[in-house]
């Protein structure tokens, strides 16, 4: 290499047979002093395109390459999307999904990379610090918006570090009870209730989780005292159900289906405004007595701040292709989830509506920040 000085900086040129394949990054700063400054990297970390690849190992790494050009056009390298959950849950499941059917609209590559922990704030950090790339985004789940009323130390604004895209699926939870409990509708249940305060009880996967706040939504919308029963995990908190050790608990319409059909509990109704495919004679809770209740675990797409709104527009629009391509609802389907059908403006409203629900009832249970 040849050594030169330019206006009192040192710059380095590099040999023309690596700049064949490999890429310079040259910056120069000036301090008072002349520095040289140089910084090369020497392999290509993206994969090819045609296929949904995975990286949960060194995803700081993975996106510390994909710093994006202000203004440049969209997409100009490889789209990673993060989950901030382990591979194989319900998250990760929905993104490699929805990402296989969107890569053919696309010529570059789209990765999936799980980074979990933290209640998910981990993954979210890694999107909320790549301001204006919309090839590093992340799909998430309802904790997105309770964690900022849960947790003590967080380490991004939610409103403000985030884009919200797109609604990519949601599933309807259910208000179950042990079989053998003489209550078997919305209206006996406020009804016994209010007659005895604090005699019933709820289970739940343990303190802040979905459930939990379902249970606490129910009783304030209901007007009544009901008793808090957390678990570690909803599995054993469902056993106690089955057991009869416990009488009531909410949870996915999808884990317990199995159980209902082998009458080891009963439906009493369903969380969502409208009833669901999986269950289309199971009333809603909000038909049934308490109008406007609605609970539902969902999953959403969503990009770092101050995305332009043509990578928005064009992310929104692929992401709404796929939804609703027949494969992608039948899958959905199976899953025990329904397709989103939100745009941009409605899902960023639902978004900060959710925020204020679950603020609200968390303050109103007087549940203490973690």
């Amino acid at each position: 290499m040849k050594q030169r000085l330019v206006k009192g900086i040192y710059c380095i040129s590099a040999l023309e047979s690596l700049c064949m394949k490999k890429w310079l990054l040259f910056s120069c700063f000036v301090a008072g002093n002349w520095m040289l400054v140089f910084s090369c990297m020497g392999a290509e970390l993206a994969p090819q395109a045609g296929s949904v690849k995975s990286n949960s190992v060194n995803a700081s790494s993975l996106l510390a390459s994909q710093s994006a050009a202000p203004g440049a056009p969209f997409p100009t390298k490889t789209i990673s999307v993060i989950v901030p959950f382990p591979p194989g849950g319900t998250t990760d499941v929905l993104a490699r999904e929805v990402l296989k059917k969107m890569q053919s609209n696309f010529k570059v590559p789209l990765v999936v990379v799980n980074k979990d922990g933290a209640s998910g704030t981990l993954g979210s950090e890694l999107v909320s610090r790549s301001i204006g790339d919309p090839h590093v985004l992340l799909l998430t789940a309802t904790h997105h918006v309770i964690n900022p009323s849960l947790l003590k130390n967080m380490p991004y604004d939610t409103r403000k570090s985030f884009t919200p895209i797109s609604l990519i699926a949601s599933a309807p939870n259910v208000l179950i009870a042990n079989s053998a409990v003489p209550i078997s509708s919305v209206s006996e249940l406020i009804r016994y209730a209010k007659e005895h305060p604090g005699a019933l009880s709820f289970a739940s996967s343990g303190v802040g989780g979905a459930n939990h706040l379902s249970g606490e939504l129910f009783k304030v919308m209901a007007g009544v005292d009901m008793q808090h029963i957390p678990y570690r995990g909803a599995a054993p908190a469902l056993n106690d159900v089955i057991a009869g050790h416990v009488p009531f608990m909410f949870d996915g319409l999808a884990t317990v289906s199995k159980h209902l059909s082998e009458g080891k509990i009963k439906a009493i109704a369903i969380t969502t405004l409208k009833r669901s495919q999986l269950a289309p004679n199971l009333p809603t809770i909000s038909e049934s007595g308490i109008n406007g209740f609605e609970v539902s675990s969902w999953f959403g797409l969503y990009g770092p701040a101050q995305l332009s709104s043509v990578a928005v527009e064009k992310l929104s629009q692929e992401v709404q292709m796929a939804l609703n391509s027949n494969d992608i609802r039948d899958l959905f389907l199976k899953l025990g989830v329904t397709p989103g059908e939100m745009d941009v403006p409605t899902f960023t409203a639902f978004v900060d509506e959710e925020m204020k629900k679950w603020s609200q009832v968390i303050s109103n249970a007087k549940i203490p920040r973690q």
